[in-house]
């Protein structure tokens, strides 16, 4: 018994393990020397230790197997080592502590791992809704809550009184009310299937009176939802449960119906429903779908009787004279300006406008297919206008008719159109005349666009599209101070011009006067956030002003709105090529070359990147399609063949060089090369270029000297007649000098045991630069061109200058 120990009687198995070791915070790791110096090493290996242990392989700490009995031994600094034997007890294998267990933590504590105590995590801080469409979204779904909370309130309302015994005093008004609004809110949140089904529940119900037309309601769903032959089904009964004296209602849903059948495609049908209601209640919008449906069904006769019908609609508007004050009575005066500018004359005025363009549109429309020609069909459409209550809208369509004639490219018709305009009133006037201003100056008579810009503005000075005519005449005769004043002066009159703000962009550019154009464009930029053109004259001026870094920004930029234009992409290409950043200047010239492959300027700096990287079999490539392009210049051939030999395939560059001969029979360079080659391969053929180099150098010298004394006689004549000696004695001279050039290049082609690279430059005509010389002198792309040109400045001054 005195081996037997009850389990009350023994020290606790699990003491001391909550005794935390201040050894193992890792707060303390950064005192701790010998972990310092372990992170310091490479790899983490500690520096060598001094052997505790004697026999094993670290000499740091002995090697603990399973089959080894444990026992207790501190780590190679004497720190404990996790899982060794403290005081009699194996503790548990962890990194620092038990898992579960902390210092802080005390007997009976409930075992929590995984920190579930703590309660659920707070939740996810909501997205801040602050576009109009989020805010409408959100107080929707607010009115779906309430009226969600009103049928649970009004169905708990119900069952309080049949349970009292008052079931006859159910408030049916209530009911119907909280259920056609719940199905009201379910439709504008979307949710169809809810929003049917609530209606279904009131349309069932007989104790509803005039549920029926409730079926509008939901043919209206089943529209939005594209199901189109059940909307007309439900259309069609809600006509039959409406009675004959909602007249107005009746209309509406066979409107309805009609438009449904033009989605269809079904014109005759929808044909039949708005012949109905032209014949019962005529409006302005059942006018013109019926002549669309007209000239779907490509019916002429009727599409002039339709038309007729529309211009004929009475809109229930008062006469304007109304509103003019008489002279004479203060009193009535008052009134009328105070109504002048109420709801009621901007619901007039808004539903004149209305009816205008519907018939504008519908003249525009017919015009071209109710007789054999557009303006045989314009001027019908005029004819009728005239006679009609529309009688100011004639002049519109004559307008409309001459831009017509512009979009069909018939520029004499649209000039003969605009000139009956020059005795009419000052309004059509102005209008007409920047139209002429405008075509005079595309076709670049200058002088009669600016006798017509000058007419249109002394018909209407406040006219912006006039003022602007006038600023490009006058910008084209380089005046560019007297251009800006009058874009400046369009700008007063309408701050929203965005021609005038382009253009006045421009004429500050040409003035040297950078910070104001850039303003201007800046302005630009933030009305037309997509303009291409806006960002590239932002980006050419700030390379203007040497910021290349904020030109590569708005060309970054421009490329996100015009991601394949080559020229956009060869200009960043070149400012990354001259901040030094030759990759990104590569990639930007490789996009451009993929997009336009018929760019001389890039092909020629992609060829010489590619030489200066030493990959000349790259380089072929794009001297071959330079060959391609320009087949008269011999330069390419040539850097084809410069390429082959540098790469070291002489039988190729030695073709290529014979091929080019061929092509250039006097081509020095190419000769010259051809002896090197064949001189350096041991090839007969030698002499015979040897010869035809001398011929050819020999026949260059010549014609440079015929050439010089040319210039000589020319200049003798104005001389005195004492000069003709030294005249005679610099010729003599000049011929033994010409011999010694000559000699002089012969001596300087290499030999057979002279390497390629020792070429010499001054023997080569400045017409090609070969490559292994002297590195090649990076070309201007065609974006450069265009920055020094300004093409811009002529292209866009005229754009989008006709009136609407």
């Amino acid at each position: 018994m005195e081996h037997v120990h009850l389990a009350a009687e023994e020290d606790d198995l699990y003491s001391g393990y909550n005794d935390y070791n201040p050894t193992f915070d890792s707060e303390e790791l950064d005192n701790d020397a010998g972990f310092q110096q372990a992170v310091r090493t490479s790899h983490g290996r500690r520096p060598p230790m001094t052997a505790k242990f004697p026999g094993t392989a670290i000499g740091g700490r002995a090697l603990g197997t399973s089959f080894g009995s444990r026992m207790p031994m501190a780590s190679s600094m004497g720190r404990p080592m996790t899982g060794a034997v403290q005081d009699g007890a194996a503790r548990p294998m962890t990194a620092v502590r038990a898992a579960g267990y902390s210092s802080a933590m005390t007997r009976g504590s409930t075992f929590d791992p995984l920190g579930q105590s703590k309660g659920p995590a707070p939740p996810l801080e909501g997205k801040s809704e602050d576009t109009p469409d989020e805010k409408v979204k959100i107080l929707e779904k607010k009115s779906l809550d309430r009226a969600k909370e009103a049928g649970r309130k009004e169905r708990a309302l119900v069952r309080q009184r049949e349970q009292s015994g008052n079931a006859d005093h159910i408030n049916l008004d209530l009911t119907y009310s909280v259920l056609f609004n719940l199905a009201t809110q379910y439709a504008n949140n979307d949710m169809y299937a809810e929003a049917l089904n609530t209606y279904q529940v009131i349309v069932k119900n007989k104790m509803f009176s005039n549920a029926g037309r409730l079926k509008v309601n939901m043919a209206n769903i089943h529209f939005k939802q594209k199901n189109y032959p059940k909307a007309i089904k439900l259309y069609r009964m809600a006509l039959d449960q409406i009675s004959n004296s909602h007249k107005e209602m009746r209309i509406k849903i066979m409107q309805n119906i009609g438009v449904v059948f033009i989605r269809m495609g079904q014109y005759s049908d929808a044909i039949t429903s708005f012949e109905h209601i032209m014949s019962e209640c005529p409006n302005i919008k059942t006018g013109f779908n019926l002549i669309l449906c007209y000239y779907a069904i490509g019916d002429r006769e009727r599409m002039k009787k339709a038309f007729q019908k529309l211009i004929c609609v009475p809109l229930g508007i008062d006469e304007e004279d109304k509103y003019i004050p008489p002279n004479d009575d203060t009193h009535a005066n008052l009134v009328i300006e105070a109504i002048k500018n109420d709801k009621l004359h901007q619901m007039e005025r808004e539903r004149k406008a209305l009816a205008e363009k519907f018939i504008m549109t519908s003249a525009k429309l017919i015009a071209p297919a109710i007789e054999a020609t557009f303006a045989a069909g314009f001027d019908w459409c005029v004819d009728m206008v005239k006679s009609s209550q529309y009688v100011e809208l004639a002049n519109d369509l004559e307008i409309n008719k001459a831009i017509t004639y512009l979009r069909q490219r018939d520029f004499n018709q649209a000039v003969e159109t605009l000139k009956t305009f020059e005795k009419k009133d000052s309004r059509v006037k102005s209008a007409a005349a920047t139209n002429l201003s405008f075509l005079y100056f595309l076709e670049k008579d200058y002088d009669q666009a600016d006798r017509y810009a000058d007419l249109a503005m002394t018909a209407d000075r406040y006219n912006p599209a006039a003022l602007i005519n006038k600023g490009n005449t006058v910008f084209v005769k380089k005046d560019y101070e007297k251009a800006a004043e009058f874009y400046k002066e369009a700008l007063r009159n309408d701050s929203s011009c965005t021609e005038a703000l382009y253009n006045l962009g421009l004429t500050y550019k040409r003035l040297g006067r950078l910070e104001e154009s850039l303003d201007c464009f800046l302005k630009l930029h933030a009305i037309l956030r997509n303009s291409s053109q806006v960002m590239w004259q932002l980006a050419n001026l700030f390379e203007m002003l040497e910021d290349p870094h904020q030109a590569i920004e708005w060309l970054m930029q421009l490329i996100t709105v015009t991601p394949t234009d080559p020229q956009v992409l060869a200009k960043l290409g070149e400012l990354y090529d001259s901040e030094g950043d030759k990759s990104q200047a590569f990639q930007y010239y490789q996009e451009s070359f993929r997009y336009f492959p018929s760019n001389i300027d890039v092909i020629e700096w992609l060829g010489a990147y590619y030489i200066d990287t030493q990959f000349c079999e790259k380089a072929i490539q794009y001297f071959e399609r330079a060959t391609l392009i320009q087949p008269t210049q011999v330069k390419w051939q040539l850097m084809v063949a410069s390429c082959y030999r540098r790469s070291g395939n002489y039988q190729k560059a030695l073709e290529t060089y014979k091929d080019i001969h061929r092509k250039f029979p006097e081509n020095v360079e190419c000769l010259r090369f051809l002896v090197r080659l064949c001189t350096d391969m041991g090839m007969k053929e030698v002499q015979d270029y040897a010869t035809k180099l001398k011929k050819v150098e020999k026949m260059k010298e010549i014609r440079e000297q015929r050439v010089k004394s040319a210039r000589e006689g020319s200049a003798r004549g104005t001389r005195r007649e004492g000069s003709a000696s030294s005249d005679s004695g610099h010729s003599s001279h000049g011929t033994s000098a010409k011999g010694e050039r000559l000699s002089a290049k012969m001596r300087a082609l290499p030999g057979s045991n002279e390497p390629y690279e020792a070429s010499s430059q001054r023997d080569i005509d400045a017409s090609y630069v070969d490559p292994l010389g002297a590195p090649m002198e990076r070309p201007k792309t065609a974006a450069k061109k265009r920055n020094e040109e300004d093409e811009f400045a002529d292209e866009e001054l005229g754009d989008d200058l006709l009136p609407e």
